[in-house]
C-alpha cells in the first residue's frame, strides 16, 4: 500500500540520500588516488584496487539484492546496508596500512549493492503506481548525479582537508539515513525465510560477476590477455557465467530469478541499460581525463566543470515523471536523450588545445539534458511489465547491467585511447620531415626563438625537436579523444532503434504493495 502526505517525502528523500551515499563512492575516491598513494606510500596499481575492489564486491551483490531483500525483508536489508556502509566508511578513513583500506572499500561495496536496487524497490512500492514515473525521476537523481558530482566533491574535500574525510564525510549522512529507514520505512514480509539457500548460486555469481568485473577494471593496465591472470579470469567469467545460468534456471529457489527475461521489455531493457552506463560512466570518464592531461585543468575545475549539467538533470528529472504520468510515450523520450548524448560528444569532439572552460558550458548542459531523458523512460520501460517480487530482482539485474556497462565503457575507452593515441602519433610523425613547409618553418621558428634566448645553435635545435615532439604527442591526444567521444556518441545514437522494440503503454502498472 503506497504512503501518502510527509511520510512518503520522508522515506523518499530516505531512500535517495542512501542511494547517493553508494553512487558518489563510485567516483569520489578516483579523485584521491594520488594523494593516497603518497599517504601510504603505495604504487599507482597497487592504489588502484580501491576502485577495483568497490567496483567488483557491489556488482556480484547487485544480481541478488532482490532475493536478499525477500529473504530477510527489504526494510532490514537495506537498514543493514546503510549500517555497514557507515561502519565500513569509518573504517576506510581510520585505516592505517593500503591492505587495510583495500578490505573496508571491499566491505563498503559489498554493503553499496545492497542500497541502490532496494532503495530503488522501496520508493516503487512508497508511490501510489499513477506515480510511477515520478518515483523514478526522484531516484534518478541519485542515479545519474551521484557518478557527475562524485569528482566534484572529492576535489574540494581535498583542496580543504586530506583524504580520509573523503570517507568521513558519509558518517553524519549514513546515521541520519539508518534513523530515518528504522523510523518511517514500512517493514516488508520475510517471503524467502525457510527456503534452502542456493549456495551454488552464490557462489558462481562471485565467480562469474568477479571475475569479469576485474577483467574490466584491470585488463588495460595489465596489458589485457598477454597477462596470463586475466586470461584465467577472463576464461572463469565466460564458463562461471554459462555455469550460473544453467544453475539458476534448474534449481527451485534461485537467486537470481532469469524468469523474468520472458518479458520483452525488460530483455530489451538489460541491453539499454548497459548503453545508459557505458554512456555515462564512459563520458564522466573521458572528460576529466580530457582536461586534466591535455588541458590542465585542476580536478576541482574540471568538477566545476560538470556541476551545471548534474544539475539541469536535476531540475529535469521532474518534469520527466510528469510527462510520463500524462502519458507521453517514454520511447520518444528515451531517443530524444540519445541524440542529445550524441551532440554532446560531437560537439566535445571539435575541442581544441585553446578550449577554456567556457567552451564546455553549453555541451555538458545537453549531456545533463540527455541523461535526464534517458535514465528515467530507460527504467520505467525495462520494469513496466514486472509485478510482485520481480520488481526487486528486475531492479537488482538492471542496475547490474548499467554498472557492466559503465565497466566495460571505461575499459573500451582506455584500451582505445592507448591505441589510437599510437596510430595518431604515428601518422603526425610523418609530415615531420625537411619536405614538409609546415614543419619546416616551425621548427625553425623554435630554433630561433632558442637563439635568442642566449642558447647556442646544437642545443637550440635539441630543444625545438623536444617541443616539436611536445605538440606531436598534445595533437595525437587532442584526436584520440576525438575518436573517444565520436564512439560514445555513435553507440548511444544507433541505440535509438532498441527502444521503439519495447512495448507502448502509456501508465506502468507497478502495484504499490510489492514484496
Amino acid at each position: 500500500m503506497a504512503e501518502q502526505g510527509l511520510k512518503k517525502w520522508i522515506i523518499t528523500f530516505t531512500v535517495i540520500t542512501a542511494s547517493l551515499l553508494e553512487l558518489i563512492d563510485t567516483t569520489i575516491v578516483n579523485v584521491a588516488l594520488p594523494q593516497i598513494q603518497g599517504n601510504l606510500g603505495a604504487t599507482l596499481e597497487d592504489v588502484a584496487w580501491l576502485s577495483t575492489g568497490y567496483a567488483v564486491a557491489n556488482v556480484i551483490v547487485l544480481p541478488m539484492s532482490g532475493w536478499l531483500g525477500s529473504r530477510f525483508g527489504r526494510k532490514n536489508y537495506f537498514l543493514t546496508s546503510i549500517i555497514l556502509f557507515t561502519i565500513a566508511s569509518f573504517l576506510c578513513g581510520n585505516a592505517t596500512s593500503l591492505g587495510e583500506l583495500v578490505l573496508f572499500r571491499i566491505i563498503q561495496g559489498i554493503a553499496g549493492g545492497g542500497l541502490i536496487s532496494t532503495a530503488q524497490a522501496i520508493l516503487i512500492e512508497t508511490w501510489p503506481r499513477e506515480d510511477i514515473g515520478i518515483a523514478t525521476a526522484l531516484f534518478g537523481l541519485g542515479a545519474v548525479v551521484g557518478p557527475t558530482v562524485g569528482p566534484t566533491i572529492g576535489g574540494y574535500i581535498l583542496d580543504i582537508s586530506s583524504w580520509p574525510w573523503i570517507f568521513y564525510v558519509n558518517i553524519p549522512v549514513g546515521i541520519l539515513a539508518a534513523y530515518c529507514t528504522y523510523t518511517y520505512i514500512r517493514k516488508t514480509p520475510k517471503d524467502g525465510q525457510g527456503l534452502p539457500v542456493d549456495w551454488w548460486g552464490i557462489a558462481l555469481l562471485a565467480i562469474a560477476v568477479g571475475s569479469l568485473q576485474t577483467v574490466l577494471e584491470k585488463g588495460e593496465s595489465e596489458d589485457w590477455f598477454a597477462t596470463p591472470y586475466i586470461t584465467v579470469l577472463a576464461v572463469t567469467s565466460v564458463f562461471g557465467l554459462l555455469l550460473f545460468i544453467w544453475r539458476e534456471m534448474s534449481t527451485d529457489h534461485p537467486i537470481v530469478n532469469f524468469k523474468i527475461m520472458r518479458h520483452r521489455s525488460f530483455s530489451i531493457g538489460m541491453f539499454t541499460s548497459f548503453i545508459l552506463g557505458f554512456g555515462l560512466y564512459g563520458s564522466v570518464f573521458v572528460f576529466p581525463v580530457f582536461c586534466q592531461n591535455l588541458l590542465g585543468f585542476s580536478p576541482l575545475q574540471t568538477g566545476e566543470l560538470l556541476f551545471p549539467g548534474g544539475l539541469c538533470t536535476i531540475v529535469m528529472m521532474p518534469f520527466i515523471g510528469m510527462f510520463l504520468k500524462k502519458g507521453i510515450p517514454a520511447q520518444f523520450m528515451a531517443s530524444m536523450g540519445m541524440f542529445l548524448f550524441f551532440v554532446f560528444c560531437s560537439m566535445l569532439s571539435k575541442s581544441t588545445l585553446s578550449s577554456g572552460t567556457g567552451d564546455f558550458f553549453l555541451p555538458l548542459v545537453i549531456r545533463g539534458i540527455g541523461m535526464a531523458l534517458l535514465f528515467v523512460p530507460l527504467t520505467t520501460l525495462a520494469i513496466q511489465d514486472l509485478k510482485g517480487a520481480e520488481v526487486g530482482q528486475g531492479s537488482g539485474l538492471n542496475n547490474m547491467m548499467r554498472q557492466l556497462g559503465g565497466s566495460f565503457g571505461i575499459a573500451a575507452l582506455t584500451t582505445l585511447i592507448h591505441t589510437r593515441q599510437g596510430f595518431h602519433r604515428s601518422n603526425l610523425l610523418s609530415n615531420i620531415n625537411d619536405y614538409n613547409p609546415a614543419f619546416t618553418t616551425r621548427f625553425n621558428a623554435y630554433i630561433n626563438n632558442f637563439l635568442a634566448k642566449g642558447y647556442n645553435l646544437i642545443d637550440a635545435k635539441s630543444m625545438a625537436a623536444k617541443a616539436i615532439d611536445g605538440t606531436v604527442t598534445k595533437q595525437a591526444l587532442l584526436l584520440t579523444y576525438s575518436d573517444a567521444y565520436w564512439v560514445v556518441g555513435l553507440i548511444l545514437l544507433c541505440s535509438i532503434p532498441l527502444v521503439f522494440l519495447q512495448k507502448f503503454k502509456k501508465n506502468v502498472d507497478i502495484p504499490a504493495d510489492v514484496h
